[in-house]
């Protein structure tokens, strides 16, 4: 049952987002523009979900499907790094229309040590999804379409690093090109996870699956732990890494909401002192809130139902961004 825990904790609100807004799920919107470190993002927006069904208390259901769309995600990009395929077909098939996946390939590792952490990191994010799958029944949504290419300038991966001033205007980015390139790309999934499953934990009521919860986010949290720790080592000999994941981190935070919590791998102010582990004062890390984990995955600062690396959305009730104008 630990999986089904970690699930749990990807759709919870963050408290603070609770004080700022009334309702998360009553969020409504159209088309959007993403807005990420001053650059004007194309969310790809589509139709509006329905407001008045997602304005309700999502079920135990919807909490899992929500974060076996994130999973899914992880786990083809992972998949893809590594072994240079994606999910078994077994793996995909479900409620809602089962997307493809765009791009992905094998990683030119270099390093034997990065290529042992992506591989292990791989096989966890596998299980994550046959564990969500299995724990659903039938219930489970099918793996919605998800982009995750490198060689497109138009891409999920390119206009997120080109936002954050990684790749200039018209330029690909492509995180299986190198060890660092591919640290970065999972920089940008690693701590949204972390920050979604630890917000899901007050809308979980079955006290067993909260005990699940918190095993599968100290899980979550070692995979960001790692990528952040080699990325601040690799950044030792090369200055640019510590500022990459820095604008990434600033990327992610222009998006989510207007409070500035977001941490990149070294402490403000000094480049040369590590960051590793991102907390509050009280040493306690930060929660987001589903919607704002899709504008993040979404790419963008509209309430909108698909976009970036979801291209036609997720699948399940709980799919759509917040708009924070």
């Amino acid at each position: 049952m630990t999986d089904t825990n970690l699930t749990l904790a990807l759709l919870e609100s963050r408290q603070q987002k609770l004080e700022k807004r009334r309702s998360f799920f009553k969020n409504v919107g159209g088309l959007s523009v993403g807005l990420v470190g001053g650059t004007l993002l194309s969310a790809c927006g589509g139709s509006v979900h329905d407001a008045i069904a997602q304005s309700a208390q999502p079920t135990d259901t919807d909490i899992l499907n929500f974060a076996l769309n994130l999973e899914y995600l992880e786990a083809q990009f992972y998949s893809y790094a590594v072994f240079g395929t994606g999910l078994s077909a077994s793996l995909l098939g479900g409620t809602g229309t089962q997307g493809v996946v765009t791009g992905g390939r094998a990683v030119p590792f270099k390093d034997p040590l990065v290529a042992q952490y992506a591989k292990e990191i791989a096989q966890d994010e596998v299980a994550h999804v046959g564990f969500l799958r299995k724990a659903l029944g039938s219930a489970a949504v099918a793996m919605p379409a998800i982009d995750i290419g490198g060689t497109d300038p138009n891409g999920a991966f390119s206009s997120a690093a080109r936002a954050a001033g990684l790749v200039g205007a018209g330029q690909a980015f492509d995180p299986y090109a190198s060890d660092e390139n591919f640290l970065l790309g999972a920089f940008i999934f690693e701590d949204v996870g972390v920050t979604a499953y630890k917000g899901a934990s007050p809308l979980i009521s079955n006290k067993t699956f909260l005990e699940a919860a918190a095993g599968i986010l100290a899980a979550e949290a070692y995979h960001a732990g790692l990528v952040r720790t080699v990325l601040y080592a690799k950044g030792l000999s090369t200055p640019s890494l510590r500022t990459s994941a820095g604008a990434i981190s600033d990327a992610r935070d222009s998006l989510d909401n207007a409070a500035d919590v977001d941490q990149g791998i070294t402490t403000a102010g000094d480049d040369t002192v590590s960051n590793i582990v991102p907390l509050d004062k009280d040493g306690i890390a930060f929660s987001r809130a589903p919607g704002d984990v899709l504008n993040i995955v979404y790419l963008t600062r509209e309430s909108v139902t698909m976009g970036g690396f979801f291209p036609k959305g997720a699948n399940g009730l709980l799919n759509m961004s917040t708009a924070y104008a």
